[in-house]
């Protein structure tokens, strides 16, 4: 209930600023423009949010069904670690990049999907991918994932309204409340008020999720093992939906735009490292699970070795 009321509370706020932007843009003519494209967006958002973040990245579902048995492996371990965890069975869906990353997406538990990428099923071994998945489930487990996919829309739509100044520009400055300078100065800071708000809100969620996750998973070493691995192969390696894309950054586990450098100030995920530590003080590397994924590794190429992507997923 919290959450719920949290993402309301940060959804109204956002289209407050949303709409001020607007104003300040294109008068009463932009307010009215941003408040249509508000109001279309949050109902677009609310009801398909996972539908709007899985196209973006061309997400494909797959099942139990699968002729890969890595993959086969992997939507079982999700749906045993959802049953665990008490959750309903979520949407299991792989994306076919070869940065190893993932998310998870939805309105509320039992509309949820997550997504691995193939990088990322091919990159770490089945422990890790456990790892992983579990810190995604933890993320609807806190019911998470409307926030941030809500937040992904509103973001990206704060630069769209950056581009209207553009379109308001032929017009003369009684129509611009803040004038010439005032609609330049807001195409420049509108997309810098998106990456604060994605940086607000997804690094507490970051540490909760990886709390969540191992929890879920029983093995915090495995979270930690899989968060060096996946930040060292994602800098050489670029998610080219992820760089069309930018204002959904925040909802991978790792930041998927690494591979052509962040500025720290507007990262959007907190330092690997720092997550690391907390992950190892609640259970260090001693008590790993013993199970069949133990002696599934998945092949470990080395950093800047090309991965094999399977269009047939």
């Amino acid at each position: 209930m919290r959450n719920t009321l949290r993402t309301f509370t940060l959804l109204a706020a956002l289209t407050a600023v949303f709409v001020g932007v607007g104003y300040m843009i294109g008068g009463v003519a932009g307010m009215a423009i941003a408040l249509v494209l508000a109001a279309g967006m949050n109902l677009v958002s609310y009801w398909n949010s996972d539908k709007i973040v899985l196209s973006m990245f061309r997400a494909e579902a797959v099942d139990e069904g699968h002729p890969e048995p890595l993959v086969r492996n992997y939507v079982a371990d999700v749906l045993q670690m959802a049953d665990t965890a008490g959750l309903p069975r979520p949407k299991v869906y792989v994306i076919d990049q070869d940065q190893p990353n993932a998310f998870a997406t939805g309105r509320d538990p039992q509309h949820a999907a997550v997504a691995a990428t193939r990088g990322l099923l091919t990159m770490l071994d089945r422990r890790e991918i456990r790892g992983v998945m579990a810190h995604e489930l933890a993320h609807v487990k806190h019911c998470d994932t409307l926030t941030m996919t809500v937040t992904a829309t509103i973001a990206g739509a704060f630069s769209a309204l950056a581009n209207f100044a553009m379109f308001f520009g032929g017009g003369n400055d009684r129509d611009r409340p803040m004038g010439m300078i005032g609609t330049i100065a807001m195409m420049i800071l509108a997309p810098i008020a998106a990456s604060l708000v994605q940086m607000a809100i997804s690094r507490g969620r970051e540490y909760e999720a990886d709390r969540g996750g191992a929890e879920i998973s029983g093995d915090p070493s495995a979270l930690a093992d899989a968060l060096q691995k996946i930040e060292a192969y994602a800098r050489g390696t670029p998610m080219h939906d992820a760089e069309r894309h930018p204002a959904a950054s925040h909802m991978f586990i790792i930041n998927p735009l690494s591979g052509r450098g962040a500025d720290n100030l507007f990262a959007t995920h907190p330092a690997t490292a720092n997550r690391v530590a907390a992950l190892l003080k609640m259970g260090g590397g001693a008590d790993r699970p013993r199970g069949p994924w133990s002696q599934d590794p998945a092949p470990r190429p080395r950093r800047g070795t090309a991965v094999p992507v399977s269009r047939g997923a």
